[in-house]
């Protein structure tokens, strides 16, 4: 007998191009699991109706099936009751703007698991976009760079980057760089910029693909306490990946201990700001909580941007919490319309790369650029997920739910209850709409 899913439109964006199954594999799924899926119809989507059609998809605007799978936000009219949603739900955090959505799905009795919070023993995740995130985030913080550069009266390789949305495909990206990467190998930059810096926080999947697209590039990679005595060679990018124990340090004195900050992070205070006068493009890829110190805060620009940090053109902040690890992220940009410059003493933003203070990079949906690599990548880890939500039991009590527990965890309602991992938002659900 054939199980059914279904797979939504996305529609929060006309740049939500990506799909979290391609027509490959949903034949996969219905070959070697007996699972059918209908498709709802899109005229954005990467993959067209035509393609899923060929491949013997249904589509179909009714998805009256038992598990929607999606890939960001879902609007409140579209939920049906009793039904099981797999998307990123951006709610783990509280976040404000999702609450409603949260609430509806409460009163529909759904359950919601979040690919987000699908991870492993060592809290790795096992369902993500995050170095589709880091490629298209460094090509977009390049290019800024580039710009940003020409306004100051400097003419380096990097002007000749497009726009992520600009190359038909990653291949072409990775051709283009390459080019510009021997362009900077046999001319460089102007002295004036020497040491160039980019300097990476993380070193999860996102830091990978930053780093795998900077691997096209001339690139010296140093630690962050050469930082103070680097070369000016004009003919390398300098690559510097900062980890927790470079970001924080105990307010006590005692030594850096990454399970004791997991743990305890209020007695730790942040440090970041030491290396912030010797870097030239500085990439946030991390994960970030309230009660975790900030990278880079109003404070620290509004006292020390004229003074120190002349030399920090660009922040690419992948990570894109509003006003979280970089403060001066105010609000998210558009893949047609990727960056601001934030006024350190006004705190305000003008959208380009001219004016006082950094360029700041802050596109929410990077994969997207890129939809069809990112799209093949998630859908071939997704497929090995899909049959064991199918295959599962899902009783009144959740402690019967025979979900692996690796998924179990990422149940944050279940029909209609937060799990006892998620209690915590319902300080949250208190909030008026």
């Amino acid at each position: 007998m054939k199980r059914c899913i279904g797979i939504r439109r996305e529609d929060k964006s006309i740049w939500e191009k990506r799909t979290p199954l391609t027509p490959h594999d949903i034949v996969f799924l219905n070959s070697n699991h007996s699972i059918k899926t209908i498709v709802q119809p899109s005229s954005i989507r990467v993959f067209s109706d035509k393609e899923y059609i060929k491949a013997g998809v249904e589509v179909s605007e009714t998805l009256d099936v038992p598990l929607i799978l999606g890939i960001k936000e879902i609007p409140m009219d579209f939920f049906l009751e009793d039904k099981t949603y797999v998307f990123f739900s951006h709610t783990i955090k509280g976040q404000e703007y999702n609450i409603p959505m949260l609430k509806r799905m409460m009163e529909m009795h759904d359950t919601l698991i979040d690919y987000e919070c699908v991870k492993d023993e060592n809290e790795n995740r096992l369902i993500a976009f995050g170095k589709y995130a880091g490629i298209a985030g460094m090509i977009e913080s390049l290019w800024a760079a580039g710009k940003r550069l020409e306004c100051e009266g400097y003419i380096t390789p990097l002007l000749h980057l497009k726009r992520s949305i600009q190359y038909p495909s990653l291949s072409h990206m990775e051709e283009d760089t390459a080019k510009i990467g021997r362009e900077i190998t046999q001319k460089g930059f102007p002295e004036e910029l020497a040491p160039f810096v980019i300097g990476i926080a993380g070193y999860g999947n996102v830091s990978g693909g930053v780093q795998e697209l900077l691997s096209y590039f001339p690139l010296t990679e140093i630690e962050p306490e050469d930082l103070e005595s680097l070369e000016d060679n004009p003919h390398t990018l300098y690559k510097v990946v900062f980890k927790e124990e470079h970001l924080v340090r105990r307010t006590d004195g005692e030594s850096f201990e990454l399970q004791d900050y997991y743990e305890n992070p209020k007695h730790y205070e942040g440090i970041f700001y030491r290396y912030i006068p010797y870097i030239s493009i500085f990439i946030n890829a991390i994960y970030w909580e309230e009660k975790y110190p900030r990278l880079i805060t109003k404070e620290y620009l509004r006292e020390n941007y004229n003074k120190e940090m002349v030399k920090l053109k660009v922040i690419g902040d992948i990570s894109c919490d509003i006003k979280g690890a970089i403060e001066c992220t105010i609000e998210s940009t558009k893949p047609d319309n990727p960056v601001y410059v934030y006024h350190p003493e006004k705190e305000t933003i003008q959208y380009g790369v001219a004016g006082v203070g950094p360029v700041i990079m802050a596109v929410d949906i990077l994969p997207s650029l890129l939809p069809r690599e990112s799209s093949i990548y998630f859908s071939n880890i997704l497929k090995d997920f899909i049959p064991q939500i199918v295959s599962a039991s899902y009783p009144v009590d959740f402690n019967k739910c025979t979900l692996p527990l690796h998924i179990k965890r990422a149940v944050i309602l279940y029909k209609g209850e937060l799990t006892p991992r998620y209690q915590n938002l319902s300080n949250f659900l208190r909030r008026p709409d």
